[in-house]
């Protein structure tokens, strides 16, 4: 094994968090920091064209490509887990859209830690202080930062009225999702710049890689830590078949995402004794938590067919309507091209007993039967919507000892009794949007679940056959106070019973926030690095 050499920090994976990571902590030019990434760098154009998500998704140059387990819940389906490989990691893949959550959400994490930290109002100046908003500074925004945010550049009549049929069934207008409350309807913002995909490379790292501290390692593929004792010293990896290690002389850092951190902790002997011994992986420690708490957000895909309005299902049918949204982009950088997955959202309540929005509606001019398959042929709009906060919990666990094997991944989807009562209203819900009047004029007819599942026992067959994930995996090394069994880390993100070893990702999450996840994935890691700093200091706990 070839020895790399020794660093302050080494950080493992490059996405929304390590970028970061490596952003902040390599601003101290006197430590040395190394970052690995599994995936290569993001210089294939279809990353940086919004829309390229549909060639990116699916595609083992950019996407890890998982299948989870056959979920009972999705009446038996295994389901496509889309999971981003390469700089950028899941920034370079995902729907673009910036969303912090609810305050109740981080409020929440504060009781569960006892750490005040992670409550709303000390976290908000986190995201402010990495943003760079298109309105400027303000009381929730900030500017000048490295994340950008943008208003979209194009609109749909069709999703104007959706969105007055919703404000008619009673939703307020919002034109803002990110002040901690986000009920209401209107467009995302989108993570780009010029109509051009801004992902946490370009944000982040990019711009410090001329830093002489600062070594990035692509196509490193993490096996698992080097451990003295309970003491992580580095780690071995391979790059292209050769096999090295590189000790950290302060601390290694897990960046991998809920899926990878947890797996590289198992294959390094800390996580459940039972499931280490099956795979004869020595214990280093028995830490049932790791790869547990699995949430994620599961979307019920409604597709409506219209009339006498245009939807891209008509306009990408054909050749005209492709040459002319090539040259709206390639011209002006707008138009379908520079379309997230979704342009309107919609935060409600499923019934009056939710005192913040539990619904989140991903709201597009276009339907297909699932992910990957061609547009239908006649217009259409689908309105996804997902419970925010699933009472399921799922679990991710290797499968054996080669780090190159898939996970083994559950989310157990509608597993809780809640969840299948919530799906039930999501859908009653859409439908009596779908018949507003502001819809009417359009003829909206239901072709997906179809107009035939009417009973309780109907609509929850029906939510397990058009759900589907919306790719947001956390939990998986949940934070939790001293006490907690399941806490894989404390509220400084340093794993329990391990000396010089963090994880600081999405993975860390106690519970999921009320929305997209990958801007609060980075607020973890700008929080991370300040007390990773603090603490190389001496001033922290």
């Amino acid at each position: 094994m070839k020895y790399l050499g020794t660093f302050d920090y080494v950080i493992v994976g490059a996405g929304a968090a390590g970028c970061v990571l490596a952003n902040r902590l390599s601003a101290d030019p006197d430590v040395s920091v190394l970052l690995l990434e599994a995936g290569g760098k993001d210089d294939w154009i279809w990353i940086h064209i919004p829309v390229g998500y549909l060639f990116c998704i699916n595609n083992p140059r950019t996407d890890w490509c998982y299948k989870t387990e056959p979920e009972p819940g999705l009446n038996g389906r295994a389901i496509n887990y889309a999971r981003g490989l390469g700089l950028g990691g899941s920034t370079s893949i995902n729907a673009m859209i910036y969303m912090r959550g609810q305050a109740r959400d981080y409020d929440e994490w504060a009781q569960l830690t006892g750490d005040s930290g992670w409550g709303w109002d000390n976290v908000l100046p986190l995201f402010k202080g990495a943003e760079d908003h298109w309105r400027g500074e303000s009381e929730f925004h900030g500017a000048g930062h490295e994340w950008r945010v943008e208003k979209q550049r194009l609109r749909w009549d069709i999703l104007d009225h959706f969105a007055e049929a919703a404000r008619q069934a009673g939703i307020p207008a919002s034109s803002d999702f990110n002040t901690g409350d986000n009920h209401g309807v209107g467009q995302f913002e989108v993570n780009q710049k010029r109509g051009v995909r801004w992902n946490s490379s370009k944000a982040f790292l990019r711009p410090v890689l001329h830093r002489p501290n600062l070594t990035v390692m692509t196509h490193a593929l993490t096996d698992k830590l080097v451990m003295d004792g309970r003491r992580v010293k580095g780690v071995e990896f391979s790059v292209k078949g050769e096999r090295l290690v590189a000790h950290s002389r302060i601390e290694t850092l897990l960046a991998a995402g809920s899926l990878g951190s947890p797996a590289i902790l198992q294959r390094s002997g800390i996580g459940d004794a039972a499931l280490l011994q099956e795979l004869g992986i020595p214990v280093v420690l028995d830490l049932p938590g790791v790869g547990a708490n699995l949430q994620d957000h599961l979307q019920l895909r409604s597709v409506f067919k219209v009339q006498g309005i245009k939807t891209l299902n008509h306009q990408a049918s054909s050749l005209w309507g492709k040459a002319l949204m090539g040259l709206e982009y390639a011209f002006l950088r707008c138009g379908p091209l520079t379309m997230a997955p979704s342009q309107l959202g919609l935060f409600a309540h499923s019934g009056p007993d939710q005192l913040t929005p539990d619904l989140q509606y991903h709201v597009q001019p276009l339907s297909l039967d699932k992910f990957g398959d061609p547009l239908h042929d006649f217009p259409a709009f689908t309105a996804s919507v997902c419970n925010l906060r699933p009472a399921s919990r799922g679990w991710v666990r290797v499968r054996d000892r080669d780090p190159a094997s898939a996970p083994q991944i559950a989310p157990c989807y509608l597993s809780h009794e809640q969840d299948r009562t919530i799906a039930m209203q999501a859908i009653r819900l859409t439908r009596h949007i779908a018949s507003q009047a502001a819809l009417a004029p359009y003829k909206p007819e239901e072709y997906l679940p179809g107009p035939q599942f009417t009973t309780d026992e109907q609509l929850a067959e029906a939510a397990g056959t058009i759900g589907t994930t919306i790719f947001h995996p956390v939990g998986t090394c949940r934070m939790g106070r001293e006490g907690d069994t399941g806490a894989v880390t404390d509220s400084r993100l340093r794993v329990r019973g391990i000396e010089g070893l963090r994880v600081v990702d999405a993975c860390i999450m106690p519970t999921i926030t009320s929305g997209n996840t990958s801007s609060p994935t980075i607020m973890i890691a700008e929080r991370g690095a300040a007390m990773i700093r603090e603490d190389r200091k001496g001033h922290g706990r």
